[in-house]
């Protein structure tokens, strides 16, 4: 037995494969057995007995090899470890190597790293509510108009009649947007956003208050409804996160209500600026079918054993009877079911891919840099490996002493990554548009961690095992001779220039994604939105319908507030209108042209209602085109009303709108006339087309919430305090909201494309700069290592000029043939952006041709220094150079 352990040692020491020491301590042991087996028989046993001695003895062949393998593993360990302590001094040894190797992984694992805890908070997470894959959003559904296709907001009644008639959810409840004044107490008067719910609201969630409760059944109905909850920010920044807030009172637009609950931190639905929740309260005594129009929201939870499909084929045929049943409201609209995460994400799904794309591949342009890096370190180790081979250790020994350096190098690579993230994140957060979905979720969590961790290990495979592979095959006769260059021949030549194509190709489709999106950005910054936003300021007033009750004291507000404010010195204009232009809100209504036939039901044209004071086309700068504007004369009695240009030329042609009359079935009080013919201008948002409007005077529709707008003689930034000021002396408990100019509110528009295209180019120009330290880097070594022929070639009358034609040459030729490839590839990969473009197509040649123009540039000055150093070199040093 002494015998065979010692020989199990041996296999040990001597072999790597655990399946040779598993087949050669099976032979060893076989032998073994036989040997005592005949020892047996000699002494007088049979051989059925002497083979059940000798197994005893031996103690089994599996028990053997346990226990082999058992000293095998403590072996094993020991060698890892031998591994890592001489991978990290041979690291140490080099720390310039070391340090650019470790910045770069660095910043394509960081980049990866930041751009996956996105992804992780935003589409990967679950949602913070119970159970948050039943839960669906519910819509309305135009048939006819595009513009409202799939999520439209709601009628009351026809919500009404789902949640009595839908057996698919547990919960169903709806949800109205809404600014309030809150007043009274220590603080100022300020605007929030608030949201009318009905009472199963938050149980379709699944989600209870911090502090408090949340509504009662009896307080969804009117006069039992004074009751509001509080959102976890407004109760720290409003009432000092007082723990007795349960039963006080807060005055919100003028009505006194008692705060029944505190929502947990971070608590938010689909909008994350509301600050409180109040019961909707449907009134029973109203008509909703007949007197109100769409617009409202509906959130539910699906039960258990229903499906999202099985949902929306009940709705549907819900709709269809609704139809049926009333078809001057519902004819051409049925139900959208849309599951919560798809609601919240959907939109920023195709962005974040796009991004997470370009992260990886600025990692592998990082990890062909490092790549070439370790070639060219393996190459100056070429004795180093060929000693140790000489000395016995095996192909596979080199090996896993090689990809132990490249996983230590990605491992501390992974380090810096998290730092770099961390900080990325928090600028991300800091400095992104607040329309990104659930930003304030994202944060370095343990599955952030993992995947860090795990991609820094496939990082350092990846770039390490090339190099390793050619390493561990060092020439020793060539690699042993005094004075060697330790050239690792053509095969790590060829692989340098792979990688340099391949960072080069790369790079390309990272500047082609950037460069389209820069495009795409500069052309909507571009656009004529109609009006003139310089020296323009705007803000926001909702009067209390509790104190405004009457519609000429809301008229009156408004007029008086617009008179003092034109007083102001170097205040040129003043108007109001009910929502300002790119702030995505706006009221649509259908109608009928008098004198044309009428449409059938469901199929009457849609059009953008505004409503405006008189001052407003001039505080805007909007042109009248046809007819006259709206003035004070035209007051509550006057059915008049303007068009924009869409509408006069799709509905009207070539024939003069003015005078012709119209009616907008809003309230049903019948037709107005078309006094005028306003420009365009970019209502919904920059990339869109303008939709056909009408506009009413604010005598015909007294909207008590509107958006003041006032032009000044200069900087209208300097105005806010003076005009806040005016409008406090009208009314000193009426807030004023969104104090900003109008380039601010253009600005805020585009602030998702900018941000995107912003990231993309970041990541682009790191992708450019590794790329061209990758290319430089190969150059310089490969003139270095071409000195002797250098030295050659200039003894036989080469030129410096022909000298740097070769190299440059050389450089230029990788370069041309990654472009090539890159260029292949982006006319492919770029498809998938489309949807983010505006006026700009996936192939746009001038942004191709200009991307290929600059990378070929800084290739070119890549090549030029060391081609510039290889032509000053002495020939007759050259010529002795070893």
């Amino acid at each position: 037995m002494t015998t065979l352990f010692s020989r199990a040692g041996s296999l040990l020491r001597n072999t790597t494969c655990k399946g040779q020491v598993d087949r050669e301590l099976t032979e060893e042991v076989g032998s073994y057995v036989e040997l005592l087996t005949e020892k047996k028989m000699k002494e007088g046993m049979n051989e059925r007995e002497a083979r059940r001695a000798a197994m005893v003895e031996v103690g089994g062949i599996e028990q053997v090899k346990e226990e082999v393998r058992a000293s095998r593993t403590g072996f094993a360990i020991e060698i890892f470890f031998q591994d890592l302590r001489y991978g990290m001094r041979s690291l140490l040894k080099k720390p310039g190597f070391t340090l650019t190797a470790v910045i770069a992984l660095a910043l394509g694992i960081g980049a990866n790293t930041a751009i996956f805890s996105v992804i992780n908070g935003v589409l990967l997470r679950s949602l913070s509510y119970a159970n948050p894959d039943r839960i669906v959003m519910l819509w309305e559904r135009s048939v006819t108009d595009t513009r409202r296709q799939m999520q439209n907001v709601i009628s009351p009644a026809n919500f009404l009649d789902w949640q009595k008639q839908s057996t698919s959810f547990e919960q169903m409840a709806a949800v109205g947007d809404q600014r309030v004044n809150l007043t009274g107490g220590t603080g100022e008067p300020e605007e929030i956003k608030a949201q009318f719910v009905s009472q199963p609201f938050f149980a379709a969630l699944g989600v209870q208050p911090l502090v408090g409760r949340s509504f009662l059944p009896e307080e969804d109905t009117v006069g039992n409804d004074l009751v509001i909850i509080l959102s976890h920010e407004l109760w720290q920044t409003r009432f000092a996160s007082d723990p007795q807030i349960v039963g006080k009172q807060a005055t919100i637009s003028g009505r006194q209500r008692t705060i029944v609950g505190v929502m947990p931190s971070g608590f938010h639905f689909l909008d994350n600026q509301v600050r409180s929740w109040m019961p909707l309260a449907l009134d029973p005594a109203i008509d909703y079918r007949e007197k109100t129009g769409r617009y409202l929201r509906a959130v539910a939870r699906l039960k258990p054993a229903v499906t999202v499909q099985q949902a929306q084929g009940e709705l549907a045929g819900i709709a269809k009877q609704l139809e049926q049943a009333f078809p001057k409201k519902n004819t051409g609209w049925g139900v959208n079911v849309v599951p919560m995460h798809e609601q919240v994400v959907g939109e920023i799904r195709p962005i974040l891919i796009v991004l997470l794309a370009a992260v990886a591949f600025v990692l592998l342009i990082a990890c062909a840099n490092v790549a070439n890096l370790l070639l060219s370190r393996a190459a100056a180790r070429q004795k180093e490996l060929a000693l140790r081979a000489a000395l016995g250790a095996t192909r596979m020994r080199l090996v896993r002493q090689m990809l132990t350096e490249s996983v230590l190098l990605a491992l501390m690579g992974g380090v810096l990554g998290v730092l770099l993230a961390y900080w990325g994140i928090q600028v991300l957060i800091a400095f992104g548009p607040d329309n990104i979905p659930r930003l304030n979720e994202i944060t370095i969590d343990p599955r952030v961690l993992g995947f860090t961790f795990g991609i820094s290990l496939l990082t350092g495979i990846l770039f390490g095992l090339i190099p390793a592979l050619q390493a561990s095959r060092p020439d020793l006769n060539d690699a042993l001779k005094e004075g060697s260059r330790g050239s690792t021949g053509g095969r790590s030549r060829t692989f340098r220039n792979i990688f340099v194509v391949a960072e080069v190709s790369l790079a390309l489709v990272l500047l082609v994604g950037a460069g389209l999106m820069i495009r795409s950005f500069m052309r909507l910054q571009s656009v004529e939105t109609g009006f003139n936003p310089e020296n323009v300021l705007t803000m926001r007033a909702q009067l209390p319908r509790k104190k405004y009750t009457e519609p000429h004291q809301i008229v009156d507000f408004f007029k008086q507030a617009q008179e003092r404010i034109a007083a102001l010195p170097g205040v040129q204009a003043v108007g109001a209108i009910s929502y300002l232009p790119l702030t995505g809100l706006a009221s649509r209504d259908s109608f009928r042209v008098v004198g044309e036939p009428p449409a059938a039901p469901g199929q009457e044209p849609g059009v953008e209602v505004r409503v405006i004071t008189p001052g407003y086309f001039q505080a805007m700068g909007i042109p009248l085109l046809k007819g006259r504007l709206l003035n004070e004369r035209d007051v509550k009695e006057s059915r008049v009303l303007l068009i924009n240009e869409t509408m006069a030329k799709k509905y009207f042609g070539g024939v003069d709108p003015v005078g012709k009359q119209m009616e907008v079935f809003w309230d049903g009080s019948g037709p107005d006339e078309i006094v005028g013919v306003v420009g365009d201008i970019r209502e919904g948002a920059l990339n869109k087309e303008p939709e056909p409007a009408i506009y009413w005077s604010h005598w015909r529709v007294p909207y008590s919430g509107m958006a003041l707008v006032v032009r000044t003689s200069g900087d209208a930034a300097r105005f806010g305090t003076a005009v806040q000021k005016e409008i406090r002396a009208l009314d000193p408990e009426q807030p004023v909201a969104d104090v900003r100019t109008m380039q601010q509110v253009i600005a805020k528009s585009i602030a998702r494309p900018r941000f995107n295209t912003l990231l993309l180019s970041i990541f682009a120009g790191v992708a450019l700069v590794l790329a061209s330290v990758g290319l430089y880097g190969v150059m310089n070594y490969s003139a270095t290592q071409r000195t002797h022929e250098v030295g050659i070639r200039m003894a036989l009358g080469a030129t410096r000029a022909d000298i740097m034609r070769l190299v440059v040459g050389n450089g230029m030729l990788l370069t041309f043939i990654g472009i090539g490839i890159g260029v292949a590839a982006s006319l492919l990969l770029t498809r998938v952006m489309a949807s983010l473009l505006f006026g700009v197509t996936a192939t746009d040649a001038p942004t191709f041709l200009g991307v290929s123009l600059v990378l070929a540039a800084v290739a070119l000055v890549a090549n030029y220094i060391p081609a510039r150093r290889a032509t000053r070199v002495d020939p007759v040093i050259a010529l002795r150079y070893e």
